[in-house]
């Protein structure tokens, strides 16, 4: 027998992904999740809503973008922390 599909409405798929109603259509409108209107119902599966949530997984060093470099590392790419060294050098 075939396996049933278990249905969401917009208000419980809010719920489950943690984000507003807003955010939803905005998700659907925009393509990133699918969804199905039914008459004047909107309704997603659970099994869609699921894929979702792992594609929107966060993989390691995909945020280094978002915190400034250790106080240290920034330092040494810098060059010398002496100011009278690099006048010396644009004086010769």
């Amino acid at each position: 027998m075939a396996e049933e599909t278990e249905w969401l409405g917009t208000k419980d798929a809010s719920a489950r992904l943690g984000i507003t109603l807003r955010s939803l259509y905005r998700f659907i409108d925009e393509g990133d999740l699918p969804a199905y209107k039914f008459g004047r119902v909107i309704r997603m599966k659970v099994e869609d809503i699921d894929s979702f949530i792992e594609s929107c997984r966060i993989r390691p060093g995909q945020l280094e973008h978002l915190y400034p470099p250790l106080k240290g590392d920034a330092e040494e790419a810098d060059g010398p922390d002496d100011p009278d060294d690099q006048e010396s050098e644009t004086d010769e």
